[in-house]
């Protein structure tokens, strides 16, 4: 198996060090992430600049963009075979719910998944790195025993909470909750006293009930959401085709 892993936090971050370590011994891995933290990202591309490729001592390829700019250029341009599998992460923090739509790791997967290729991204349920090495270990699990589970292509977004390895809960199917609207922006000033904005902490859970990633994260099991990119409101669909007749 030929695994290209990729994350949002950088290539010196933990979570892809951890990562690569776990895959190392199941498959043929090449990293390729971001020169520097990119949280955030979301799905955006540089195009308004050239881009540069280098390969850090431990053998990671780092690239001065954002994660889907790490994908796309190894998918179009690095990578002389196509990868069977793209993992992303693991990422500091979670990326649940509302979260999925603004996250770098996500993104990382989705532009893999756009190229017809099967692609998950993993994220710890809680910001700090703790238990990292367990975390990265049930991302192994995950790739070994369902990567050929569920017709390809797919994307998977997949939370597992801090805890030790021993102490994870069987992995939960479950669909994205949501978050109440943000918090507002912090206001501050610079140097010379000019404003400047702070962008402020996502929203508390609104729906974290039974089902959702939130619900499984909070009760120490590993959550799985298969995500699409189609954002078509199909009802709405209906209803402007019949208003506009």
């Amino acid at each position: 198996m030929r695994i290209l892993i990729s994350n949002d936090d950088g290539y010196l971050a933990p979570g892809i060090g951890a990562l690569a370590e776990a895959l190392a011994p199941i498959a043929e891995i090449v990293v390729v992430a971001p020169d520097s933290n990119r949280s955030g990202a979301s799905n955006s591309l540089s195009l308004d600049r050239p881009l540069s490729v280098q390969q850090a001592a431990n053998g990671f390829y780092f690239v001065n963009g954002t994660p889907t700019d790490c994908v796309h250029i190894a998918l179009t341009g690095m990578l002389v075979e196509r990868p069977d599998l793209i993992v992303s992460g693991i990422n500091n923090g979670p990326n649940m719910g509302d979260d999925t739509l603004y996250s770098g790791t996500v993104a990382a997967a989705t532009e893999g998944y756009l190229f017809g290729i099967p692609a998950i991204a993993f994220s710890q349920g809680e910001w700090g790195w703790a238990h990292i090495a367990d975390a990265a270990k049930a991302a192994r699990d995950i790739v070994q025993r369902y990567a050929d589970a569920i017709a390809s292509p797919y994307l998977l977004n997949v939370n597992i909470p801090n805890r030790p390895y021993e102490e994870l809960g069987p992995p939960l199917a479950t669909r994205l909750g949501r978050r109440h609207q943000a918090e507002p922006v912090i206001k501050s000033h610079d140097p010379r006293g000019r404003e400047i904005f702070w962008i402020g902490p996502p929203g508390a859970c609104k729906d974290a009930g039974e089902g959702t990633d939130f619900h499984a994260v909070a009760a120490g099991r590993i959550s799985i959401t298969p995500l699409q990119v189609d954002l078509t409101h199909k009802t709405q669909l209906a209803q402007l085709a019949k208003a506009l007749g």
